[in-house]
């Protein structure tokens, strides 16, 4: 793995994490698509690829907790303090409570996902079918929110709970996890800003989560000699630039525009990754 594909993904991470149109689906289509004209390979994936997933997303993390940095403060102050005398009723303290209900979930959905997560790097056409699934749920929850007349600005525990759900889903590459919560807050009849702030509050527990327990499970910690350090450096670097940009304009464009846009991009990438490793798997 070298420097260039190390940036490249560091990019791709920094952009679809946080807009509606699957990281997960980005990063193994533009891996697939690189050992396709690198390599020639796109059936392997090294010990180190998955590290640089992982410093990757670390990386993102890095930009949310930046980003989110005063909010963040005040949410962990009231949840401690709401601990200490058992009263959860200051907003950010429910906020708090809400992301660490919505992370069991989360949980609960996702770790029984993760072997099929983990096949489906291997199945881009399976990732570009998912993809079009997300863009038709982007597209489908904007249609819904249009027609209601009120919206609200503020996350209950059910949309907490629904939200998180929707996150363990999105555990499988091609479903965008950006994006089936901020649609699954659309749908509960919440706004797209609010939806998308708390989309981004409730990935820090379960980014850091499985950025910490993940390379203890599956990584051989003496292949870390072998690894191109200055690579993976950079491409968590660029992941945290890049994300921290994407937070601030996406969090911009929802106060204006719709996700439908997003939802046609995914629904044509979608429809164009299949197609291609269609064509390649069938060796023509």
């Amino acid at each position: 793995m070298g420097i260039l594909q190390a940036v490249i993904m560091g990019i791709v991470q920094g952009l679809s994490e946080f807009l509606p149109i699957s990281s997960s689906a980005h990063l193994v289509i533009c891996s697939n698509l690189y050992k396709v004209f690198v390599d020639g390979n796109p059936a392997e994936q090294s010990s180190q690829e998955i590290f640089l997933d992982i410093m990757l997303h670390l990386g993102t993390l890095v930009a949310v907790l930046i980003f989110f940095r005063k909010d963040i403060a005040k949410i962990l102050k009231a949840l401690f303090d709401g601990i200490k005398t058992k009263n959860f009723n200051e907003p950010d303290a429910k906020t708090g409570l809400y992301i660490l209900i919505g992370t069991i979930f989360t949980v609960l959905i996702a770790y029984p996902l993760h072997t099929v997560a983990e096949n489906l790097v291997f199945c881009p056409c399976t990732v570009g079918f998912l993809l079009v699934i997300t863009g038709i749920l982007l597209i489908g929850s904007e249609v819904y929110s249009k027609k209601l007349s009120e919206k609200s600005s503020e996350i209950d525990l059910k949309t907490s709970i629904i939200m998180a759900i929707a996150q363990g889903i999105a555990a499988l590459p091609g479903f965008s996890r950006s994006g089936l919560t901020i649609a699954s807050g659309l749908l509960r009849k919440k706004d797209r800003v609010t939806a998308a702030r708390y989309s981004f509050l409730l990935s820090i527990p379960i980014i850091l989560g499985a950025s910490m327990l993940y390379p203890l499970i599956k990584i051989d910690f003496k292949e870390f000699t072998q690894f191109n350090w200055n690579a993976i450096l950079l491409g968590t670097f660029v992941s945290a630039i890049v994300g921290y940009l994407c937070i601030k304009y996406f969090l911009k464009f929802l106060g204006k525009y719709s996700l439908a846009f997003f939802g046609y991009y995914c629904i044509i990438i979608g429809i164009l990754t299949f197609a291609f490793f269609a064509f390649i798997s069938m060796g023509l």
